[in-house]
């Protein structure tokens, strides 16, 4: 029988941002928004969106554990399950919540499948845009259907175009990174929504992206998308990245060549 692994997740992603999400987008007051953490809020529709999520994951895969971003917000021992064997989904119901409780886009519901302590699986969906990325390692990465790889070639130096979120960098990391941007070509300030950071790199719109905070549920979904269209995804030292992985600063680019290049420019003075 035919693995439908990709395509049922898929279904669920867009199922719960059709009766979950995007029926509440831009349509919260003040009661359905809390502070879960300083500066860090949550919605009724986050806290909905990755009960369905959760519970349809766990029929797909029984035996199988979900590391969600809520679920985490409760009980930060399901980290725990990062370096476990077996099946372990990573959820993130609403990435981009900050846009999307105050009716902005973009936002995106993302997943990705941890199996014996790899990378295995994931997914992206851009509701409001209507677009769906998702890879298995190995098998390549899709975008809405069509396989996608990343444009190997290089655009000048002084000619690149990406993304820095500068909010949570050190002084002097930002300061670097502020200069260097100057050098490579566009420095876009971000969009406050990491998922669409990485569908723009899958579609060429931006080059690369630089990160500070690699919390698992924003960073586990698009690092292996871009990884399996010929990108790359490492910690600033050039070290592989892994959600299991505690620590800072995360730079992903379109090729090895971009990657060394705005890693020199912003993170090398």
């Amino acid at each position: 029988m035919a693995d439908t692994l990709i395509d049922d997740v898929g279904g669920l992603l867009r199922e719960t941002a059709d009766q979950v999400v995007v029926p509440l987008f831009q349509k919260l007051d003040d009661s359905d928004v809390a502070e879960k953490a300083p500066g860090d809020i949550v919605t009724v529709a986050d806290r909905r969106a990755e009960e369905m999520i959760s519970a349809a994951l766990r029929r797909l895969r029984p035996g199988s554990v979900v590391v969600g971003e809520e679920a985490v917000a409760e009980d930060r021992g399901l980290l725990r399950y990062l370096r476990d064997g077996g099946d372990v989904w990573i959820v993130d119901p609403i990435d981009g919540t900050a846009n999307f409780a105050t009716r902005r886009r973009p936002f995106a519901l993302m997943v990705a499948l941890l199996s014996e302590n790899r990378p295995a699986a994931a997914w992206v969906l851009d509701p409001l845009a209507d677009t769906l990325a998702t890879s298995r390692a190995g098998e390549g990465t899709y975008v809405d259907r069509q396989p996608v790889r990343i444009d190997e070639s290089t655009p000048e130096f002084g000619h690149l175009r990406g993304m820095a979120m500068t909010r949570f960098l050190p002084t002097a990391t930002r300061d670097r990174v502020n200069a260097g941007g100057e050098r490579l070509g566009e420095l876009l300030p971000g969009q406050h929504c990491a998922g669409r950071e990485y569908l723009d790199i899958l579609v060429g719109r931006q080059q690369f992206a630089l990160f500070w905070r690699t919390l698992p549920w924003d960073h586990a979904p698009g690092a292996l998308l871009v990884e399996c269209a010929g990108g790359v995804a490492r910690r600033f030292d050039g070290a592989d990245y892994h959600p299991a992985d505690e620590g800072h600063g995360l730079l992903v680019a379109a090729s090895e060549q971009i990657w060394n290049d705005v890693s020199a420019a912003l993170l090398d003075g």
